[in-house]
Formats: structure tokens, C-alpha cells, sequence
């Protein structure tokens, strides 16, 4: 006497919710982690400009005067240097002896472009931004 076997596995309505789920999942993460990576980006920028000023500050410290060289402040190149993830380009200017501009311009075209594409430092420690003022502080 045989005895028949039940064949197991997943039915396609089993399938599908489990297909529901992730997609759902998919759609709350997924602008959750562009968001966090765009605040990486930002973060990355701010970074580099306050070591660039802190530089800056001792450069003024043993010379009396600031410096548009990079190279003298820590960053490997000039006139412009690369963030470390190279999605800033850093320029500074020294305007006279008392005072200096710092800036980071996001390089590319992504959506990033368009909330905080440019960070500013200057020697008196004014932060600026564009097109939004608030890049410095603003945590989305």
C-alpha cells in the first residue's frame, strides 16, 4: 500500500503579500536612506570647512596673515581641492590680511543640487549657504 505524500510549499496569494510587504517596506526606507546620505554629503562639506578654518586660524596665528594656498592649510591641492568622498570642491580666497572665504560647491547634478549646494565660512566664522540658509544647522 502506497502512502501519498502531501506536496507542501507556498501558494501565489502567499507570494503576493509577502511581495505587498516588501514593497511597502521599500517605499518608507528608501527615501529615509536617500535623506541620510544627503545629510552624509552635507556633513562631509561643513567638515572640511571647519578644519579649513581652523587652519586657517593657526596659519594666522604664526604668519599674521591668511593664506588662499591649500596646501599650506592641510588640503593636497590649489586653487581647489576635493572633499574626501569628492563630492565637494573647496576653494578659498584671502581676501586681505584679516580675513578669508572659504567655500564648498557640491559637484554634481543630483537631487542635492538643489537644497544645499553651496557652504561658506569666512574668518569671522559667518556660515552661509544657497540656496537654502539653513544648511548649516538643518538636519533634513
Amino acid at each position: 500500500m502506497r502512502i501519498a505524500k502531501r506536496q507542501r510549499g507556498i501558494t501565489l496569494i502567499e507570494l503576493m503579500i509577502v511581495v505587498v510587504v516588501i514593497s511597502i517596506l521599500a517605499a518608507v526606507a528608501y527615501p529615509n536612506y536617500q535623506e541620510f546620505v544627503a545629510r552624509a554629503k552635507r556633513n562631509e562639506a561643513k567638515a572640511a570647512l571647519l578644519m579649513l578654518a581652523t587652519n586657517q586660524e593657526r596659519f594666522y596665528l604664526n604668519n599674521n596673515t591668511f593664506t588662499s594656498d591649500l596646501t599650506q592649510l592641510g588640503f593636497g591641492a590649489t586653487p581647489n581641492a576635493i572633499t574626501e568622498n569628492d563630492y565637494y570642491t573647496i576653494t578659498v580666497t584671502a581676501s586681505n590680511a584679516s580675513n578669508f572665504t572659504a567655500t564648498a560647491t557640491y559637484r554634481f547634478g543630483e537631487p542635492e543640487s538643489s537644497k544645499c549646494r553651496v557652504f561658506t565660512i569666512n574668518g569671522r566664522g559667518d556660515k552661509t549657504s544657497s540656496p537654502y540658509d539653513d544648511c548649516w544647522t538643518r538636519s533634513r
